[in-house]
């Protein structure tokens, strides 16, 4: 048997596949990666990886291989790796071996960090997926984070194809593009341009279900309408919450909501936004919904 074991785990070190879609009726999130082009990336260093892989937070994550031989890549945020002591360039593909023991400890910037491998990790399919849901406690390991001292099966290995060889990821900049949500009229004029014209801050009240915002210029601190009849929420909602704090909900959301969603976070944006430090200042700035679909298609050479 060839299984990984956690030698030590930050906080929120969990177990995500693509995410668990069809089931927010029931009250359950899709989760998933928090950085979904990373994850993808770290597959492709490889070529192929099993569906599921280790999402580690800033804290990072170390490991040593038994029981037999694995690739591996990892990729996400800025992290300091070393294999055996020997530090390597980030991100990496990795070829481990019985005894091999994998550091990852944190760089410069970024929050989530992804660790594919070579098998599929051994643990069962709920609901379609292999996913954590911490709100929900299932998938993954046990439901919950993984922790030192932690033993996880692999699988048999997944048929290597062409290594894609994907471009490191580029650094983007400026605001976050959002369009304007369901509630944004129940705002007045000069609440909504402050919202697209003055920085929040990331507080350190952030993990997988939500990042809470610091409104250190007070934009909503005189709103009225914060309180509603809930109803169904999707990654990416800003919402105002009752004490006027603005949280954008991620990947572990609730279901529903019953507070005003002044605008969404766009697809193409909540990757870079999931990666945002506490402390780190963020502008808003809305696009059109035909915009914020093209920004999805693949490129045309």
């Amino acid at each position: 048997m060839t299984a990984l074991h956690i030698l030590r785990a930050g906080p929120l070190t969990t177990l995500q596949d693509a995410g668990r879609f069809g089931c927010l009726s029931y009250g359950v999130s899709a989760s998933g990666p928090m950085d979904r082009a990373a994850f993808h990336r770290a597959e492709a260093w490889l070529g192929a990886a099993g569906s599921t892989a280790i999402e580690f937070t800033t804290a990072g994550l170390s490991l040593r291989v038994e029981g037999g031989s694995i690739g591996a890549a990892c990729d996400g945020g800025d992290f300091a790796l070393r294999l055996n002591g020997e530090e390597l360039a980030w991100p990496a593909r990795l070829s481990l071996k019985d005894g091999d023991v994998v550091d990852i400890t944190p760089g410069a910037e970024g929050n989530y960090g992804y660790l594919r491998i070579s098998h599929e990790i051994d643990v069962p399919a709920l609901l379609g997926s292999r996913s954590t849901s911490l709100v929900s406690r299932l998938g993954g390991f046990d439901g919950r984070e993984l922790r030192a001292g932690d033993l996880i099966e692999l699988g048999d290995p997944v048929p290597r194809q062409m290594s894609l060889h994907p471009h490191p990821a580029i650094s983007a900049h400026g605001p976050i593009r959002v369009i304007w949500g369901l509630h944004a009229d129940l705002f007045d004029d000069d609440v909504r341009t402050r919202f697209i014209s003055e920085p929040f801050a990331i507080s350190p009240r952030i993990d997988r279900m939500g990042a809470r915002l610091e409104d250190r210029r007070e934009v909503f601190a005189a709103a009225k309408i914060l309180s509603l009849v809930s109803d169904a929420v999707v990654p990416g909602d800003i919402q105002i919450l009752g004490d006027g704090t603005p949280i954008v909900l991620m990947r572990d959301h609730q279901p529903t909501g019953g507070y005003p969603r002044i605008a969404t976070v766009i697809d193409a944006d909540q990757d870079r936004l999931a990666q945002q430090r506490p402390g780190s200042e963020v502008r808003f700035a809305p696009v059109t919904l035909a915009e914020a679909h093209a920004l999805l298609r693949p490129k045309t050479p």
